[in-house]
């Protein structure tokens, strides 16, 4: 196996035997097969097609790191994308096709069998390697924002169909560097579209996030457990649990749940339970019941809780109880059954946390920010979104929030707040100084308030307000959140704990010289650094 598709790759090279996330070659190897085979229904398919597009988004959002590690899953999705290219290639001219054609007869078996023939090493030029895959994972991150909004009922084709030419594109060895850097940019404009997407769909759905404190201490009750990021699933178990005297409590991106009004109708949704993803072996342990993983985020569990653990959608593990999707809805009695005969939650933390600082919530009271900083109250404004990890370097994002000088405010999204949401860090006149947006997906609410304070103070760039990203990532869907503020046209973005593996030098390079990409060094050095930032 070669795998460098997320932060943790080892040694910063990519990882060769056992995936730092616990995938093995197996797994692996049956993920490049699932790539290799939308890449070649990609380049078979010319107009949008409902059940072809929904299956490329699915089989995308499968290979996310830490989502799915079933192989007889994968497999399974495998022989379905050969049926499907194979009745796409009797429409068309068989010379047309890259040369994916062997594959159909061939399977996994034999695929397995010659190792990563198909997979990331398979293109030789360093350079065009490292932008086909970047262009891969920013897609893979459309895609996982996509489904979430598909599931709410709302869809964008110009979406599907730059995701089907993103992957036949990397299929194409007549496409030069510069035409795959227009690409990974063009990539960036469809971050920024399925963002926005997502965003109507779920404050449609669910209301526009409210300021909201979350309890971290749980009930006498037994629980659910809910992780992942699908709001759809959420609500589903929340209509099934009603009255069964099972309360549903949310662990770490399922957290801003909490913000959405149409959630708080539930009286069983009582609170939020643990931390950042990679802490669940812990924390599932002492939760007692069972854990609903909706989406990507998985830890290989532990045997004494593996049994209490179910998935649906994208996720998967081997030996977990999966839960299929009926036409829109889901049957999770298994699920509330095995609960009631459950140990309520153990006690792992006292106090609250608050968010729900979304986009509409910072238009309300945009005119005080505004007014904080024209005084001077507020100084600067730090961007800390993005995802958390295990790595203890990643210490560094608390130690930097807790160093921060008294006149700045982070504006947070995604995982990576759990380093600093629990922080006591004070407020500026009432302006609570984390504002946590929600979901990594959300990071799209923190664009809309960076450009509002553009428009407010009316510059003409960006980059001239007195704003600072200091960007934690872990995952793919980090990478499409990355090249949507390219997109937007912001620079000098700070990158860590480690810049990815996938960038080759001339690549790493472009990202520098054109958007001023850095990395981190120390918690000191980064400030001082930041602090001389041009400000209002």
């Amino acid at each position: 196996m070669f795998c460098y598709q997320c932060q943790e790759a080892a040694k910063g090279i990519g990882c060769t035997t056992k995936g730092v996330c616990g995938k093995d070659d197996d797994v692996s190897a049956l993920q490049d097969l699932l790539i290799y085979e939308l890449k070649g229904i990609s380049q078979l398919t010319d107009e949008s097609d409902d059940v072809i597009d929904s299956f490329i988004i699915n089989g995308l959002f499968m290979t996310i790191t830490n989502a799915n590690f079933d192989s007889a899953a994968i497999s399974k999705t495998i022989s379905i994308s050969q049926k499907i290219k194979k009745d796409l290639q009797d429409k068309k001219d068989a010379s047309k096709l890259h040369d994916a054609a062997q594959w159909i007869a061939a399977g996994e078996g034999e695929y397995i069998a010659k190792g990563n023939a198909s997979g990331i090493m398979l293109t030789e030029n360093e350079d065009v390697r490292s932008l086909r895959e970047l262009l891969i994972y920013g897609v893979k991150g459309i895609a996982a924002y996509l489904q979430h909004a598909n599931v709410l009922g709302k869809d964008n084709k110009e979406i599907s169909t730059f995701i089907r030419k993103a992957l036949a594109a990397t299929l194409n060895d007549s496409l030069t560097a510069d035409d795959l850097v227009a690409l990974v940019l063009e990539c960036g404009k469809f971050g920024v579209d399925v963002m926005a997407l997502l965003d109507e769909a779920n404050t449609s759905t669910y209301g526009d996030p409210e300021v909201t404190t979350v309890t971290l201490e749980p009930g006498t009750n037994p629980g659910i457990l809910v992780s992942g990021h699908d709001l759809k699933d959420l609500e589903i178990l929340l209509k099934q649990t009603q009255g069964t005297g099972v309360d549903v409590y949310t662990h770490s991106e399922m957290l801003p749940a909490h913000y959405y009004p149409e959630f708080k109708k539930f009286s069983n949704f009582v609170g939020h339970y643990g931390n950042a993803w990679w802490q669940q072996k812990e924390e599932f342990e002492s939760f007692n019941g069972p854990i609903l993983m909706t989406t990507n985020c998985i830890v290989p569990p532990k045997d004494s809780y593996k049994g209490r653990m179910f998935t649906t959608g994208a996720a998967g593990f081997d030996g977990i109880a999966h839960i299929v999707d009926n036409n829109g809805d889901k049957d999770f009695s298994a699920i509330i059954e095995m609960a009631k005969s459950s140990k309520a939650p153990e006690k792992i933390e006292s106090g609250s946390v608050t968010g729900g600082f979304a986009h509409k919530t910072v238009d309300s009271v945009a005119g005080t920010v505004v007014d904080a900083i024209k005084d001077g109250a507020i100084k600067q404004f730090f961007v800390m979104a993005g995802c958390d990890g295990r790595q203890k370097d990643r210490n560094y994002y608390s130690e930097f929030a807790q160093e921060l000088p008294a006149d700045t405010v982070i504006l947070t999204a995604g995982c990576a707040k759990f380093r600093y949401n629990k922080l006591d860090l004070g407020d500026i006149g009432g302006i609570p100084r984390v504002l946590d947006a929600g979901q990594c997906n959300d990071s799209y609410s923190l664009a809309l308030t960076a450009l509002k304070l553009k428009e407010a103070f009316g510059l003409e760039d960006i980059n001239d307000l007195p704003i600072s990203y200091n960007i934690a990532w872990y995952e793919q869907k980090a990478v499409i959140v990355l090249l949507a503020l390219l997109f937007l046209g912001v620079k000098n973005i700070h990158l860590g704990p480690t810049l990815p593996a996938f960038l080759s030098p001339n690549v790493a390079n472009v990202l520098i010289e054109n958007f001023g990409i850095g990395g981190i060094t120390n918690v000191s050095d980064d400030i001082d650094m930041f602090m001389n930032t041009q400000a209002v």
